[in-house]
């Protein structure tokens, strides 16, 4: 292997003198891990230094690398334009990771730059870098909208193309932590901050990368961390190596968590066991100093992911197991649509569904009611998918689910049609809707039992009731009004509601 170190570091703009102007004294700790940072990347001679940044363009089905041969940055956004840099492109292993990530049809690559400039997550590591070690070429990769896992496997991809190269490379997770530790911070308080500081620290002090993937994006959204992303690429990268974990520093003065973690690479298989220990949570102690600054030997029970799958899809299979006719009906649409781009039938859905047929209650509400259903398609907590009806377009509930599951599944203008491979790590749920009665004011609505609809103009949205992450009236109507297009400050709006049946 050709990883010769890793760290992860925060990326405040204050801890430069130039832009602190004294307040950097005030994380004197993150300042000194910073250079110890530094020293570790001049100790290790890379040729290229990969960094990933939550500040390069970010879209929402695609993974930007920065193109082109050299770049530069300063400060300026900070009070300090005289704070530059400039830095040359490994072009050759970017061609090769672009080249692999073509070849697995994986969404990465260099089309999609708005901003050729270095962003400050960037600069920031850089700068204390190039005090101690200026040796060296860069790739700069921005993160994306998808699953934590789709950006581990990005790092698994980089891990393979600088085997393919033979580069010496040190890879710089660039990431702040929550950004709201302090009622007085600029980003307030929620109790999740500390709670997701404390555990970041626990799993990355202990290169538990595995744990990185078990973090719910509401957990994620509520902490409003900044680094995590960048940490499961980066984790991705040194996916069945074996790694000395050395936590540096952490600090929450600003109300925004800084902390870095320096990763070792260990070449003796003597080390496998002390590693093991390391990798569930028991820190430092006992494990081996290992040669530094050389590749790192190899570990099967580290190879995260492939075990998360494993753990994933039996929870799933458990899952799929107990789905009722509704959610099963609305699988097969999607399965089949996915694989084959084919509609099923209604005589194609009850021979792939026979518990339609079986269950009289099922069967009956199926083909005999007309309803408007929404289809709603999550992986691995991120929506999906989701499309539906508001009242009955086809002849009967079992024709609604299969139309809008095909359209969930492919037609959500929100997301990239659903791929074959994702199948497995699907989670769907099939709402009926009953319906909608007029209201009189948001007093009328309850966010968990009713959905609503806004109307003004012949614009008209709906959100379903009992939504994560929706937990308020105001925050109900408000999406509401977002998805139809109508001003959020617009009073002047019909509302209705409706209930629902949801099917798991």
């Amino acid at each position: 292997m050709s990883i010769v170190g890793a760290c992860m570091v925060p990326h405040p703009p204050i801890i430069l003198p130039e832009v602190g102007r004294g307040e950097e004294k005030k994380i004197a700790a993150t300042y000194r891990a910073y250079e110890r940072a530094a020293e570790f990347v001049a100790e290790t001679k890379p040729e290229t230094i990969i960094v990933t940044s939550p500040h390069v363009i970010l879209y929402s089905d695609w993974f930007h690398i920065s193109p082109g041969k050299r770049a530069s940055g300063d400060m300026r956004r900070f009070g300090a334009p005289g704070t530059k840099l400039q830095v040359t492109y490994d072009t050759e292993l970017r061609d090769v990771i672009c080249r692999n990530a073509h070849a697995m049809d994986f969404p990465a690559g260099t089309l999609g730059e708005r901003e050729a400039q270095l962003d400050h997550a960037t600069f920031i590591p850089l700068w204390f870098i190039n005090k101690k070690y200026t040796d060296y070429k860069l790739i700069r990769i921005g993160l994306s909208g998808f699953s934590l896992s789709e950006h581990y496997r990005l790092g698994q991809l980089i891990q393979k193309s600088i085997d393919e190269t033979g580069r010496r490379v040190f890879f710089v997770g660039s990431g702040d932590l929550s950004h709201k530790l302090l009622a007085e911070g600029p980003y307030g308080l929620d109790e999740n901050g500390p709670v997701y500081d404390e555990r970041i620290m626990r799993d990355m002090g202990a290169a538990d990368f595995g744990a990185l993937l078990d973090y719910p994006p509401e957990f994620l959204d509520r902490a409003a961390e900044c680094g995590h992303r960048s940490f499961c690429i980066m984790a991705g990268a040194l996916d069945g190596l074996r790694v000395r974990p050395e936590m540096l520093s952490h600090e929450g003065t600003f109300g925004v968590g800084y902390g870095i973690v320096l990763y070792h690479m260990e070449d003796s298989a003597d080390d496998a066991g002390s590693i093991g220990s390391a990798a569930t949570g028991s820190g430092n102690a006992g494990v081996s100093a290992g040669k530094q600054g050389i590749s790192g030997g190899c570990d099967l029970a580290r190879k995260f992911l492939d075990r998360w799958f494993e753990k994933k899809n039996a929870e799933l299979a458990k899952a799929r197991a107990a789905e009722d006719p509704w959610v099963r009906l609305a699988r097969a649409t999607v399965e089949r649509y996915v694989r084959d781009h084919h509609v099923l039938t209604q005589a194609e859905a009850l021979q792939a569904v026979p518990e339609i047929n079986a269950d009289p209650a099922a069967s009956s509400a199926m083909l005999g009611q007309q309803a408007g259903t929404f289809v709603s398609i999550h992986k691995e907590g991120q929506l999906r998918g989701c499309i539906g009806t508001i009242a009955a377009t086809k002849k009967n509930i079992l024709q609604e689910i299969i139309g809008n599951g095909v359209s969930a599944a492919a037609r959500d203008p929100r997301f990239t049609p659903i791929r074959p491979e994702e199948l497995p790590l699907l989670e769907i749920t099939v709402d009926v809707l009953g319906d909608a009665e007029e209201i009189s004011g948001p007093e009328e609505l309850d966010v968990k039992r009713y959905g609503v609809i806004v109307e003004k103009g012949g614009r008209r949205g709906l959100l379903l009731p009992n939504l994560d992450g929706v937990d308020t009236v105001a925050d109900q109507i408000r999406i509401a009004k977002q998805k139809a297009g109508i001003p959020e400050h617009e009073r002047r709006v019909r509302l209705q509601r409706f209930e629902v049946v949801r099917h798991y």
